[in-house]
């Protein structure tokens, strides 16, 4: 990477004194984060942008079926970002499975060859994987997100290197392990062993001094840039006065790329299978980088909030959040408050089984277990869908719009998996594991009135609540069981009302004291106004959903 000024900075600087990230009291964060709409990505399924890089490194067109590299890009991403795709959306940011160099070749699991299409095989952390472009690609995609107002979260690794392969060798043994295999039954049984056969485990409890891999020292020689990343390397650890330890190195690594090019937050891959005091060393660097960043970019930034972090601690959600175990991750000999290791918010891997519930269930036990208890003031990202959760909601796509409309209006960050706001297929028959929930994004599909119908769905919603930031960090009530109508209040915000079953056509409801007398409201949905008038508000759509604000009035 080409970070001249960030070693000058970090000369500059001088040494922080730090080896150790200690736990800390998580506060409450940014109501903007606990109401964020994310719009989470795999690149190479996404949008091919650039068909000159669709097999690099030597790949090959062997693999089986979907688990090859299918030809998407950063360049692909730009091109959606400079269209408004997600602006239209009311996305607030982007994120990306890892852009960094992966494994050049590919492994059998038994499935037959599978490539690193995914990202999650990291090779080199210093470089961007050629199948996915460039690094002045990547600049310019964060450029072009920032400019769209859209923030970009980079999905991280610190646990593991890709696997072994004839082209991609061993690293070494004081910087990895393969064996044991976790077993899942303890601490250690999580965190100081292998996940898998043949992905080999980062020693990230090692506070041991270690050499570069020779396979990063050949290949930054062969590149030309071997002597400018020693010198950032010395210049970071005398800074920090971190021992040279792997998993010092890689928070150098990724930390650079904040610093270089202003990413805003990080999506954290396997946070339960590492220290979690690695990750409070991860949050601090991070957050220096950007704090560095946007002071010598302040035309460039999209706001001054604070570098954001978010987990995937397997597993892990608002049904075990609100039980008497507190928030603590439970390893059955120790429990981790993750939240006070850095993470300002974890994903909710349970909202794809509440998805099975009714909106109001599913919006009050929310709503109490965001704003009450040990998770109050906290932030957690609800999904439908993901790249490897085979419990998935509705992966037969027949409750698409309903299933929209309980995401998007839950208390808490929303998570929208590539292709969610076009009813991408998420099953193939031929595909083996999570393959299948890997296709490539269905374009094409925008060709047929229904599927327009179901994009124009998902852009109201996420538009509602783009706009009202009560809609996700608010407190929730139900004001009324038919038609069900509810309200989301936040201190500083607009309150919201939202409407669900009214029916088509005319309709009269009561606003239940949420808008004063003679308020000009605005369903969201429709685009109609209305004004109160003695309590209630009358409109006459197309639709049975009603999304309430203060309206704009003329000037």
């Amino acid at each position: 990477m080409k970070r001249l000024a960030s070693l000058l900075t970090a000369l500059l600087l001088g040494s922080s004194g730090c080896t150790a990230g200690n736990a800390e009291p998580a506060a409450g964060i940014d109501p903007f984060w606990r109401n964020a709409t994310i719009y989470f990505m795999l690149p190479d399924r996404f949008a091919n942008g650039n068909p000159d890089n669709d097999l690099s490194y030597g790949r090959r067109r062997d693999a089986a079926h979907l688990r090859g590299f299918a030809g998407g890009d950063l360049q692909g991403v730009i091109g959606r970002l400079e269209a408004g795709y997600f602006n239209e959306l009311g996305v607030d940011a982007l994120w990306m499975s890892p852009v960094v160099e992966q494994i050049h070749g590919g492994t059998d699991e038994g499935t037959g060859l599978t490539y690193a299409f995914h990202g999650y095989w990291p090779r080199d952390w210093t470089a961007v994987d050629a199948n996915f472009g460039t690094e002045k690609e990547l600049a310019r995609l964060i450029e072009t997100a920032h400019r769209k107002g859209v923030r970009v979260l980079m999905d991280v690794i610190i646990n593991h290197t890709g696997p072994v392969t004839e082209r991609d060798p061993l690293w070494p043994s004081d910087w990895v392990r393969t064996s044991p295999r976790c077993d899942w039954e303890s601490y250690a049984g999580n965190v100081r062993c292998a996940l898998v056969d043949n992905l080999p485990d980062i020693r990230t409890e090692s506070e041991k001094s270690v050499e570069l891999p020779p396979q990063l020292v050949e290949k930054w020689k062969k590149e030309g840039r071997l002597d400018q990343e020693q010198k950032e390397l010395d210049a970071f650890f005398a800074r920090t006065g971190y021992p040279r330890a792997p998993k010092y190195y890689i928070v150098k690594w990724l930390t650079d790329w904040v610093r270089e090019y202003g990413v805003d937050g990080f999506r954290v891959d396997t946070a339960k299978h590492v220290e979690p005091e690695t990750w409070a060393v991860l949050k601090r660097e991070a957050s220096r980088a950007l704090a560095e960043w946007k002071a010598k970019n302040p035309g460039q930034k999209v706001d001054d909030r604070d570098f954001f972090m978010v987990g995937e601690v397997y597993h892990f959600g608002v049904d075990d959040f609100g039980s008497t175990r507190g928030r603590a991750y439970d390893y059955g000999d120790r429990q981790v408050d993750f939240f006070n290791y850095g993470f300002d918010s974890l994903i909710n891997f349970g909202f794809a089984q509440h998805a099975r519930q009714s909106p109001e269930a599913i919006f009050s036990s929310y709503s109490a277990a965001l704003n009450e208890g040990p998770l109050a003031g906290l932030g957690v990202l609800n999904y439908l869908g993901s790249h490897d959760d085979h419990h998935s909601f509705d992966r037969e796509r027949k409750q698409v719009k309903s299933a929209a409309t309980k995401l998007m209006l839950a208390p808490g960050a929303a998570q929208i998996y590539y292709g969610d706001e076009l009813a991408r297929p998420m099953i193939d028959e031929r595909a083996s594991g999570d393959a299948s929930m890997r296709r490539f994004m269905n374009w094409d599909d925008l060709e047929k009135a229904e599927t327009r119908e179901i994009l124009a769905h998902w852009r109201k919603l996420g538009r509602f609540r783009q706009a009202h930031p009560a809609v996700g960090a608010g407190v929730h009530k139900k004001l009324q069981v038919e038609p069900y109508i509810f309200s989301r209040t936040l201190a500083g915000a607009q309150p919201v009302l939202v409407s669900l079953g009214a029916g088509r056509g005319k309709k009269s409801l009561p606003v239940h004291g949420v808008f004063a007398e003679g308020t000009l409201v605005q369903d969201y949905y429709s685009g109609a106004q209305a004004r109160v008038e003695r309590g209630r508000v009358e409109f006459d759509t197309d639709f049975d959903l009603l999304l309430l604000a203060r309206g704009a009035e003329s000037p």
